[in-house]
């Protein structure tokens, strides 16, 4: 939150620079909290409807952080089903993949990876690395993948979102940060179970081995484990994010999608995402709920 005297006090840091003769130092970027008490929003939805099982201020903006790998793999997938890309073509690792920091799977430019592969290093380690590799390779360079994400979500009605970013990751300096909504990470999840179900396969693997075996993958989503017929799809975080994940399961062949984004850390300092994944579990459960005494006609 934003303090009542921090307006002022940049105004004498500008005044002081000027002084000393730094005004041209460009400004340190700064991120605004996200986080909310419990969450920023939150939301369920049936699946096959479309239908809003519960909402909570659904249309409040957070940082999607790692959850928007999920439109990464939507738009590679995307290229698959139109027959514009295939799984087994090998994606040349760049530079500027390589040097990526957070979750990565430790691509080196002197190496290339089936795009399968790729996928499975995005949803499962949440590999930075791999996104933007996929990027460089399926969107022709990195902005170029950036806009088709934003295309697709304008185009499946995801109206307060706006990506920057194949990753997540907080913005570098004089960068924008990735901005979503609760409700429109639940239009993502239901576009990605719907069209493009072979999606599932990457998003409910708990554990694999990449590069030969060599590195093992272990999924960050604990509810695959934890919540019976969870299959993906994504959790995500950075400090001033938030907990954030967008899960789906089903159960008696129905499936809801749940999204809690931006969610606190919670009283366990030692699970810091128990909270979140708790929120979760909850609202998927009462999702089911509200289906079975739909269903029965109550």
């Amino acid at each position: 939150m934003i303090r009542r005297f921090a307006a002022p006090l940049v105004a004498v840091a500008a005044i002081l620079m000027v002084s000393f003769g730094i005004a041209s130092a460009k400004p340190r970027a700064v991120i605004p909290d996200r986080v909310g008490t419990p969450y920023v929003g939150a939301i369920t939805i049936d699946a096959a409807s479309g239908r809003v099982l519960f909402e909570d201020h659904a249309d409040a903006q957070g940082y999607p952080a790692s959850v928007q790998k999920t439109m990464t793999l939507l738009v590679v997938l995307d290229k698959v089903n139109r027959g514009a890309l295939k799984l087994d073509e090998r994606v040349p690792v760049t530079v500027e993949a390589a040097k990526m920091g957070g979750s990565q799977v430790f691509l080196d430019p002197k190496e290339s990876f089936p795009v399968e592969e790729l996928l499975y290093a995005l949803m499962v380690e949440s590999a930075n690395d791999a996104a933007v590799a996929l990027a460089d390779y399926v969107g022709g360079s990195v902005p170029g993948f950036v806009e088709l994400m934003n295309q697709k979500a304008k185009a499946i009605g995801m109206t307060r979102t706006v990506f920057h970013s194949v990753h997540g990751l907080p913005p570098s300096q004089g960068s924008e940060p990735d901005l979503t909504t609760a409700r429109d990470l639940s239009l993502l999840g239901r576009e990605l179970v719907l069209k493009y179900p072979q999606a599932l396969k990457y998003t409910s693997t708990v554990k694999r081995g990449f590069r030969n075996n060599t590195f093992i993958m272990q999924n960050h989503d604990h509810l695959l484990k934890n919540y019976p017929g969870c299959d993906g799809i994504k959790t995500g975080y950075f400090t001033k994010a938030g907990y954030s994940i967008l899960a789906t399961a089903t159960r008696n062949n129905r499936r809801v999608i749940t999204v809690v984004l931006g969610a606190d850390k919670g009283k366990n300092p030692r699970h810091p995402n128990l909270a979140r994944d708790e929120m979760a579990s909850e609202l998927m459960t009462k999702g089911f709920e509200a289906l079975s005494t739909m269903a029965a006609g109550k």
